[in-house]
């Protein structure tokens, strides 16, 4: 009946928001106290929910149940479906009150914020260092635990970042999809595409702070000072 009332008698200790329900309390309480009783059994990777947990394992299994009706773009999560469609739609429901840029999700509204308030509540328990998003957390600690989760199928290799294995399998594929608009050369990464636009640009923005000298690339400001230091390779 608390549905249809909109009653909410079960109230959290620490900041006051309501529940309908006893279980969505102790659930909510988790934020506070941090407990994460749910780990996966691939990437022992720790959460506070089990449907996050079922959430997160489609990440091993592959599996996209949820497609989008316009494009046919797949996702493991429902929400990220209706989020993409915002991107058909235009849609941009959540402003910000400070700045007035406008955002598809309230979860992106709270992350922005935090730009402004220079909130940071998620800290490193190994060495302190705080981040605004609990994502940025997580993927810091693999620096502590050596954990890479993520695994090309084609050698094995493994990484702790997604994005450096799908920068991995180009090597295996052979994409290029970043193109230099100048002269059409094209790279498998958007930095190499950044540094070779610099033969076009004529941009040297490594500089040597003894002489002044500068350099499109970092390698060469190295081998540069050793004109300086008398270092040999």
């Amino acid at each position: 009946m608390r549905t249809h009332t909109g009653e909410k008698p079960f109230k959290c200790e620490v900041c006051e928001k309501l529940f309908t329900t006893s279980g969505n309390l102790n659930i909510h309480m988790r934020i506070h106290t941090g407990e994460m009783p749910f780990s996966c059994e691939i990437c022992k990777t720790m959460f506070s929910q089990s449907k996050t947990l079922n959430e997160h394992l489609m990440i091993h299994t592959g599996e996209k149940p949820f497609k989008c009706e316009v494009c046919d773009k797949l996702f493991s999560r429902c929400e990220h479906r209706n989020r993409h469609m915002m991107t058909h739609t235009g849609e941009k429901p959540f402003k910000c009150g400070v700045c007035k840029k406008l955002f598809t999700t309230r979860e992106y509204l709270n992350i922005h914020m935090m730009i402004h308030t220079g909130e940071k509540p998620f800290k490193c328990e190994v060495c302190d260092k705080r981040f605004s998003k609990c994502g940025h957390r997580t993927r810091h600690m693999r620096v502590h635990t050596g954990e890479k989760p993520f695994k090309c199928e084609v050698c094995d290799k493994r990484f702790s970042l997604r994005h450096h294995q799908n920068n991995h399998m180009r090597i295996h594929t052979g994409e290029k999809p970043f193109k230099c608009e100048v002269c059409n050369k094209r790279f498998s990464q958007c930095g190499d595409r950044n540094t070779h636009m610099r033969t076009h640009t004529g941009e040297k923005p490594f500089k040597c702070e003894v002489c002044d000298k500068g350099f499109s690339h970092k390698v060469s400001l190295n081998r540069h000072m050793r004109i300086h230091t008398g270092k040999k390779i």
